[in-house]
């Protein structure tokens, strides 16, 4: 019953053994996905994979790496396909200052205004945040995000953060780094937050979970983060699995 509630099998690396990594991760309890798509071909994917596996969903966004390239198009494609049946969320979308691709004044009017649709099409958000906490706090609350909530992805920040944002009614998903030994912040959140406020992802390709750090990540791996969450809170794998799955099905409206 474990939900990956943010995976990339539209990335190339799986060009070749999709199916094979999908059934791996059927025989390792995951019962849903969400492929996250995040430009034109990416999007197109996801939509694809949706289409040919029941348990498998799409979120639809623009990347704010690629934010210069996103046009007027772009966004009333985003608002055509939110009405698809198996489109469960927008994004993921928000603020990355590591790369320095798009602009940071780009980077934020296309995350406004992905915000503005979500709240259109009263779809859930997922939030890509690379060192550009502060940045996306504040436009959260400037554009009413609440109003729909949503996923601070692969969330790294402090506790104080992430209580921040459940604030905002926003939940906190963990993916591999939670696994890695020298992982401060994602443990501390995982112990503080509590069970019904958190999800668990795979980020794949990418962000493997201890053993598999550094190879190619995929759903199946889902279950060591479910694993890792449960040790740190001193309960059982399956209380992981059902309330994290049980949040993941309220948020994205999966019944």
């Amino acid at each position: 019953m474990l939900f990956d509630t943010h995976a990339h099998l539209n990335a190339d690396q799986f060009k070749n053994d999709l199916p094979e990594v999908i059934d791996r991760a059927l025989k390792e309890g995951v019962s849903t996905i969400v492929v996250v798509g995040f430009d034109r071909p990416t999007i197109n994917k996801a939509i694809e994979l949706s289409e040919a596996y029941e348990f498998i969903y799409a979120s639809v966004g623009w990347h704010p790496v690629d934010a210069i390239d996103m046009t007027e198009a772009d966004l009333a494609w985003l608002e055509e396909l939110s009405a698809h049946p198996k489109v469960v969320a927008l994004g993921e979308m928000g603020l990355d200052y590591y790369w320095d691709k798009s602009p940071k004044e780009v980077q934020k009017d296309v995350f406004r205004k992905q915000i503005r649709l979500a709240k259109k099409v009263k779809l859930p958000i997922i939030i890509h945040n690379r060192e550009a906490t502060s940045d996306v706090v504040d436009i959260l609350k400037e554009e009413g995000a609440d109003e729909v909530g949503g996923i601070m992805h692969c969330f790294s920040g402090s506790v104080e953060t992430a209580k921040e944002c459940m604030k905002l009614n926003f939940y906190i998903s963990l993916g591999g780094p939670v696994t890695f030994k020298n992982a401060k912040k994602p443990k501390e959140v995982a112990a503080e937050i509590p069970l019904e406020r958190l999800l668990i992802e795979t980020d794949c390709p990418y962000l493997a979970p201890h053993p598999y750090r550094g190879k190619r990540n995929e759903p199946g791996y889902v279950k060591l983060v479910a694993e890792q969450i449960a040790n740190i809170k001193n309960i059982t794998v399956e209380d992981v699995a059902v309330a994290t799955t049980k949040n993941a099905k309220k948020l994205f409206g999966i019944y």
